[in-house]
């Protein structure tokens, strides 16, 4: 199977090894991944901050740049909520049916990481290896966008050597929420100091979520806080294997 693979603005800029990882775990499963390179942001931002047109303009783009593949894979989701929700009904908010269909298409065809593996290959066992004690953070648009609430939990249960540890309120958001944390500073700031307490009390030594904006919020304000807690993304949590720990 070809799968396209869609970065994201901050993993281009800030964690190549994320996105690195996912072509690690599609290849080592038998797949070929392809990367067009003419890929920009998916205008996320524009969109959630009311400049509609801006945002379809990218979005417009990200369906030309991602024409005839069968598949779209990224390590976001928030990107890729934004790309399979969000597209459309923008659209179709200006009146702009033909638009919205084209992107209603192009959103059937894009899927966060650990949703393609479970829920269009049916994997949940990728080969993987990871002797620590872990907690999962469900961000916001991985919960409440796309719905994915077991698939990532089911794809860690089946890493060998990991220890899945629970945490008090796991689905409270971490207050990053992109804009938000720039124009509500102290609020954003004291959820995520909250979020890293429960962290903390639950002994876990590493916190992994499927968005690394999110995971930049915890892990700031873990550093400030001098803990050794260690965040990492899922997809580079797949990629480990025996004898080759990441951490």
């Amino acid at each position: 199977m070809k799968v396209a693979l869609f970065i994201t603005c901050v993993n281009d800029g800030l964690f190549p090894n994320t996105p690195r990882a996912v072509v690690e775990v599609l290849e080592r499963l038998g797949h070929e991944v392809v990367f067009p390179t003419q890929q920009t942001c998916c205008g996320q931002m524009h969109l959630n901050a009311g400049y509609r047109e801006e945002g379809l303009h990218l979005a417009q783009r990200f369906r030309d740049v991602f024409a005839g593949y069968d598949y779209i894979v990224s390590p976001s989701a928030s990107c890729a909520g934004t790309v399979s929700e969000l597209y459309a009904s923008s659209a179709r908010s200006l009146g702009r049916e033909a638009l919205a269909a084209d992107l209603d298409e192009v959103g059937r065809r894009t899927f966060e990481f650990s949703q393609f593996l479970t829920q269009v290959l049916g994997v949940t066992d990728v080969g993987a290896s990871f002797e620590h004690r872990v907690a999962y953070h469900p961000t916001c648009h991985s919960l409440r966008v796309l719905g994915l609430d077991d698939a990532p939990l089911s794809l860690l249960r089946h890493v060998k050597g990991l220890e899945l540890v629970p945490f008090t309120n796991p689905d409270s958001c971490c207050g990053f929420g992109g804009m938000f944390s720039l124009k509500n500073a102290d609020t954003s700031t004291a959820m995520g100091r909250d979020k890293l307490a429960a962290v903390r009390a639950s002994g876990a030594e590493v916190l992994c979520a499927l968005d690394n904006s999110c995971l930049t919020h915890i892990g700031g304000l873990a550093s400030r806080a001098r803990s050794r807690l260690v965040v990492m993304h899922l997809a580079e949590i797949l990629a480990s294997r025996e004898g080759a720990a990441r951490v």
